[in-house]
């Protein structure tokens, strides 16, 4: 269970902070939510508590330490591209649902890798945009900078290659 103050990563989203814990009535069921506030375009989200097995769970943020291994993906990650468009992004989908700081660095590095050899669909676009923007509000929060310089250090990384 989480606090209010906990800096979470919502899959797909990206990281936030609980600002409350509230009990809210949804199709006639009282049940206790978090509000969170996600880091990117402050937008609030509400996520049940107890979570329906299929639904999306919070995470807490990575710590600091593991900031060289996501890292190290982001840069060093060989990662197959897989061909057929449609294969791809429901692998790259599934691989971000998950909310792993780790496999969301593979679906960065493996999009911009793509759009460097091909270039990507309007879906891969939005999915590329979507892991660049979670991982970046996550970075932030870790090393306690601003999302610019998040960026500009992931945009950094990828470059490199």
């Amino acid at each position: 269970m989480f606090n209010t103050g906990d800096k979470v990563v919502y899959p797909l989203y990206g990281a936030g902070v609980i600002d409350a814990i509230e009990e809210h009535t949804v199709l006639g069921e009282l049940q206790r939510y978090y509000i969170v506030r996600l880091l990117i375009g402050g937008m609030k989200v509400m996520v049940p508590v107890m979570p329906i097995k299929e639904q999306m769970k919070l995470r807490k943020i990575i710590e600091k330490d593991d900031m060289n291994r996501v890292m190290d993906v982001l840069e060093n990650s060989q990662i197959p591209i897989i061909q057929d468009w449609k294969a791809r992004y429901q692998t790259n989908l599934e691989k971000m649902k998950t909310g792993c700081i780790y496999k969301v660095a593979e679906v960065t590095k493996n999009l911009f890798c793509r759009n460097k050899e091909k270039g990507l669909s309007s879906a891969e676009k939005r999915l590329f945009e979507t892991a660049c923007s979670a991982i970046t509000s996550e970075i932030a929060f870790v090393q306690d900078i601003g999302l610019e310089q998040a960026n500009i250090m992931v945009s950094t990384i990828l470059a490199q290659n």
